[in-house]
């Protein structure tokens, strides 16, 4: 490995997004240093990694003290539970993680002279009273809800993050992330297309939390990795909005959903689970001025591919975490 080429820390690594980060970093010739403590991530993410020169992995949880010997560039913290069913699951380690986790991926920047993005959400917005969301609406957040281990997690973590830039003069990035989604998600962890998708899969029908009126904005992974790229080599400080602003009701969504499959299945209704946003819509204004991003990948382009990935599952695979959730 050459000593010019410089270091990316990415923890959250064998994630979705992690994993997909550290491909990117690897091909754009960066040696990758990845962390994660694989609660919710799974190795088979980044085993193709294990054979390159340029990646190292470390099984940690970064809610403690994290060390890593020698040169650091840039961090990406994208270690936390982003699905509702993991977070209500393990409440305790997404608010550690949201805190204590990135206290030390910040002293860990500090300590290196590094630049850090930190994974934000739209969910700092909450249950949104503005439409579309932009960067500098505050939110509309139950602190005391079931979602709120991870709102608030989220929220407290762009503060801390600033407050390292503004106190310590630290270089900082943030992301706030719009549904996201693509290869590697994980079937059934309680976001709605691998949730619809797995239920196609195994020929039951589709499940709607509330009457399907409220909306989401669905960005395709590649598209967020770009925008991420951008973001952490841009010299923008304060957070913005990396998402697709087309924005559908999760009604029509499942009827692409169903035409996509081909499966003879149908919608099912349930009631809406406390605090659910009824509205999810990015305003990329700020992101087309500062990153010249925008989502490139059409919807049913990005679902194609998504829907391949997951019918290359196993049985074993299909069913797993329906048993384990359910």
């Amino acid at each position: 490995m050459s000593e010019s080429k410089k270091v990316v820390v990415i923890t959250g690594a064998a994630g979705f997004l992690g994993s997909h980060l550290c491909d990117r970093f690897i091909k754009e010739g960066y040696k990758v240093i990845g962390i994660d403590n694989l609660i919710t991530g799974d190795l088979k993410n980044i085993e193709h990694l294990f054979k390159l020169e340029d990646f190292e992995f470390y099984n940690h949880d970064i809610s403690l003290f994290i060390n890593i010997p020698g040169r650091v560039d840039y961090i990406l913290n994208f270690a936390s539970p982003a699905s509702p069913i993991d977070y209500l699951k393990i409440p305790i380690q997404t608010l550690k993680v949201g805190s204590l986790g990135v206290h030390n991926c910040l002293g860990l920047a500090k300590a290196k002279n590094a630049r850090i993005l930190v994974a934000s959400t739209s969910e700092v917005y909450g249950d949104p009273e503005v439409h579309p969301q932009k960067e500098t609406y505050w939110g509309h957040v139950n602190p005391v809800g079931p979602r709120g281990v991870y709102d608030e997690a989220k929220r407290f973590q762009e503060a801390i993050t600033m407050a390292y830039h503004t106190f310590h003069g630290l270089e900082v990035r943030i992301a706030r992330i719009f549904n996201t989604y693509g290869p590697r998600m994980r079937l059934n962890d309680g976001r709605v297309i691998p949730a619809f998708m797995g239920q196609a899969l195994r020929g039951e029908d589709l499940t709607i939390f509330g009457d399907g009126t409220q909306t989401r904005s669905f960005c395709f992974v590649d598209d967020l990795i770009e925008g991420l790229y951008r973001l952490l080599l841009s010299d923008y400080t304060g957070p913005v909005n990396i998402g697709n602003p087309q924005e559908i009701s999760l009604n029509e969504f499942a009827e692409e959903i169903l035409k996509l499959t081909g499966k003879n299945v149908k919608v099912s209704y349930k009631p809406l689970p406390v605090d659910d946003p009824k509205q999810r819509q990015p305003d990329i204004t700020l992101a087309r001025e500062v990153l010249g991003w925008e989502p490139k990948v059409e919807r049913a382009e990005g679902l194609q591919k998504t829907y391949e990935y997951f019918q290359t599952l196993s049985q074993e695979e299909l069913y797993k975490e329906v048993r384990i959730f359910n």
